[in-house]
């Protein structure tokens, strides 16, 4: 029997996942000190993922990425995330991936709707009882006006 063709992909939510083949990798060179190494080596890495032509998003949840991260996505619909925090191509590949994902899942997290709360009558009570002491407080502070 063969085996069916695996495709890995990463999940971002429990309904979603973002399929590894939508994603690729670009390494350039990593600015910054560093001495040689930093101007030989192409250790930094961009993850990109079009998120307008995901196949693997439903058209709700790419409204609500292309949203959310508006300021990160370009004109294109690309998503771009960028990692050279270490001196290893491989381990700022793996960096790249995981903020991706991180960011996706941030982005389709929905939230919760905000219930309407009213403060109880007695704290409204206590709350006008102390203004109304603090002005007769300030009230007793003043000269005695003249006699009429």
């Amino acid at each position: 029997m063969i085996a069916p063709y695996y495709r890995p992909a990463w999940p971002v939510s429990e309904r979603s996942a973002v399929p590894e083949y939508e994603i690729y990798f670009r390494a350039t060179r990593s600015g910054g000190p560093g001495g040689q190494h930093v101007n030989r080596r192409a250790t930094r890495v961009e993850a990109c993922w079009n998120v307008r032509l995901s196949a693997a998003l439903t058209d709700e949840e790419k409204e609500r990425i292309l949203a959310r991260l508006a300021s990160r996505i370009d004109k294109d619909g690309v998503l771009r995330v960028v990692a050279d925090d270490e001196r290893s191509q491989h381990r700022n590949k793996e960096l790249a991936k995981q903020r991706l994902r991180d960011l996706v899942a941030r982005a389709l997290r929905v939230p919760k709707r905000r219930k309407k709360t009213r403060p109880p009558k007695s704290a409204v009570e206590e709350r006008l009882e102390t203004k109304s002491r603090r002005g007769q407080a300030k009230k007793l502070r003043k000269p005695p006006g003249p006699e009429e």
